[in-house]
């Protein structure tokens, strides 16, 4: 105005952009924020992780998700959903709350999230040629780009190993491919034991390829990313063993100190007895279905090759006997130690809940019988196997095994039963739960005696081997301490650390939980959650098969 009257100080010349003529606006500038799956670092099992890495290690069955596939490349996109790549570089960088890891999921399982800054996230690495020399497509072979950083799918030995990595500040994540492949296939079925070169031991032949395979490719990530963070492993099937040889291999490497915590999801056997003694310090939580065959396999006996036991496997069906035969000889162990389970079982059992809902329990049992066939098995002790099904009952209750079928549901419902106890102060099951669990230990125990009555029948007079009669009375001691673990399910009171581990005391929890329990799914008010009920295609859809589950 005075400069218009001719006196006074020129106005200074304002540039920009105009929202309101002739008004001020006050603009709130706001940091980038993303959001990130939650994850405990401490030791003890939480039911967080249970469930958050158990979607982990299914959406290790994804593609990474990124075009275009030729190279060199100019620019990279994740349109794929669900991916890898999709979920990490698309949805939660722009602070979207993904659910979908599995193509043909039709049930919504949401992780935890926590809102953090940006370059707090788990990060997918930046890709532009522009600004980064490693990214120049003129390096051809040697070009940096997300899919190779971040995704190992092995084509150059042959193993269809397939993992991804990625980090935030905390945490180093990787999960672990289970089986898709025949090649996973022939890999599961040939125990034939090799020597764990950088630890002691032997271990199962087909799962060391496999970690042999990817362990570079890890080694190049932590040497690049690894600044101190807990290294969080998980895999299902084939993945849990492999990511077993991968957590120890990583343990072993002198001077690295790594901190690693490893869970593993219906888990075959992976190693003898010595490279289980060795690895006692690996915090490793092992996680079993009811009913699920694989972790009952290889057997103690076994040590297979695969070049012996195949001609067997594909005469089996046309010539049962000739077949049967020459599969049998191909399983018979020859030397070395008996194969063992490493790390510290949790068992998913189920329960019927009164308006005809099912539910299960996470507990750990402590016997064979329970960890290797389940409450309704017919049991028949050979060594710690129980006796398998036939065939066909076999492949019926193999949809015990999948991830988006069997293992996440039972651990989402852990997670909301031991967030309802937290809620409640109350116990992890209720007086009639429990009643229904006891049963049916008391069952397993009955059968163990009648079969142990059995064998002193059977037995001549003369004999005096007192193996199996032996091996039948430590197993019915085991159950009855079993019983003595299940009933103090009822008495025992959680903790926030039992449900939410390192987080039971951080500030956005509460934020995460309200943004959790706005989706209808997770919101249950029954007095414990119920397993949801699987889509209708997915009860009659036909699954890929462990060769495990069938031997």
């Amino acid at each position: 105005m005075m400069a218009e009257l001719g006196f006074g100080p020129p106005e200074p010349t304002l540039a920009g952009i105009v929202l309101f003529p002739n008004k001020h606006t006050i603009l709130e500038v706001r940091p980038l924020r993303a959001l990130r799956p939650m994850l405990s670092v401490e030791d003890n099992i939480c039911a967080l992780n249970v469930y958050q890495l158990a979607l982990f290690a299914a959406l290790s069955y994804c593609d990474f998700g990124q075009v275009p596939q030729e190279k060199p490349l100019k620019e990279v996109r994740f349109p794929l959903d669900p991916s890898v790549g999709n979920l990490f570089a698309e949805q939660l960088s722009v602070y979207h709350e993904a659910w979908q890891i599995d193509p043909k999921q039709t049930q919504r399982f949401y992780p935890l999230y926590e809102d953090v800054p940006y370059s707090r996230r788990f990060e997918i690495l930046p890709f532009d040629p522009d600004l980064y020399p490693q990214n120049r497509p003129e390096l051809k072979d040697e070009q940096e780009h997300p899919a190779r950083l971040h995704f190992f799918d092995d084509e150059k030995f042959g193993t269809d190993t397939q993992a991804f990595i990625t980090h935030h500040d905390e945490v180093i994540l990787i999960s672990v491919r289970g089986t898709v492949s025949g090649a996973d296939a022939l890999r599961d079925a040939d125990a034939h034991q090799v020597a764990f070169v950088e630890g002691v031991g032997k271990v199962h032949e087909g799962f060391y390829q496999a970690y042999r395979a990817m362990r570079d490719f890890v080694l190049q990530y932590l040497d690049q990313f690894h600044i101190g963070q807990r290294i969080v492993i998980c895999g299902h099937s084939l993945g849990g063993a492999i990511a077993l040889l991968l957590a120890e291999g990583l343990r072993r490497i002198p001077d690295a100190n790594y901190n690693i915590l490893l869970y593993t999801y219906g888990a075959p056997r992976a190693a003898d007895s010595e490279f289980i003694a060795g690895a006692s310090s690996l915090v490793h939580h092992r996680i079993v279905n009811h009913n699920d065959p694989v972790p009952s396999v290889p057997a103690r006996w076994m040590n297979t090759t695969a070049k012996l036991w195949i001609p067997g496997a594909v005469t089996l069906f046309s010539a049962p006997a000739p077949g049967g035969l020459l599969f049998a000889a191909g399983l018979i162990r020859v030397g070395g130690n008996p194969y063992q389970h490493h790390g510290e079982q949790h068992h998913f059992m189920p329960i019927t809940l009164p308006d005809g809902t099912h539910s299960s329990v996470l507990w750990k049992p402590g016997c064979e019988s329970i960890q290797e066939a389940g409450c309704h098995r017919v049991l028949q002790l050979q060594g710690d196997m129980p006796a398998r099904d036939n065939l066909l009952r076999q492949l019926f209750q193999a949809g015990q095994h999948f991830m988006t079928a069997s293992y996440i549901p039972a651990a989402w419902a852990t997670l909301r039963r031991w967030q309802q106890a937290l809620d409640r102060q109350g116990p992890l099951v209720t007086l009639r739960e429990f009643e229904l669990l006891d049963r049916a230990l008391e069952d397993m125990r009955e059968q163990l005696r009648a079969k142990r009555r059995e064998l002193a029948r059977q037995r001549p007079a003369n004999d005096r081997s007192y193996e199996p009669t032996d091996a039948l009375n430590a197993e019915i001691d085991r159950l009855h301490t079993s019983r003595e673990r299940l009933e103090t399910l009822r008495w025992r009171r959680l903790e926030a650390r039992d449900v939410y581990g390192s987080h039971a005391q951080s500030a956005p929890l509460q934020s995460s939980l309200k943004r959790w329990f706005s989706h209808p799914e997770n919101r249950e008010f029954a007095q414990f959650a119920s397993i949801p009920p699987p889509a209708h295609h997915d009860q009659a859809k036909a699954q890929t098969l462990d060769i495990d589950s069938i031997v």
